[in-house]
């Protein structure tokens, strides 16, 4: 029972975080091809909150990238890395399951 629910919120914490990245990534192009305005105060509020979710994720990745001019690929590392990290916990479960350690 407990380990379902920590496998649970793993799935579910890590599912939350791509599409943070996702729409992270979809607000900013947005801004940079000025769609969207910041000056807009629920525009500003939500590319803020997203940015503040997702950058502690991006700026690590962001920094070990070399420079590829205007062109920002970290975030969709970011979410190749999720990905890789829930197919791991699944693996995790999946072997847990076989092993007996929970039913």
């Amino acid at each position: 029972m407990i380990l379902d629910a920590i496998f649970f919120l793993l799935h579910t914490g890590l599912n939350l975080l791509f599409w943070a990245v996702i729409i992270a990534a979809v607000i900013s192009l947005l801004i940079g091809f000025n769609v969207l305005d910041t000056r807009n105060r629920a525009v500003w509020t939500l590319a803020d909150f997203f940015t503040r979710v997702t950058e502690p994720v991006i700026r690590p990745v962001r920094s070990r990238l070399p420079n590829l001019g205007g062109i920002d690929i970290s975030p969709m590392i970011v979410l190749l890395l999720i990905q890789a990290a829930m197919l791991l916990v699944s693996a995790v479960q999946s072997y847990m399951i076989r092993g007996g350690v929970y039913f």
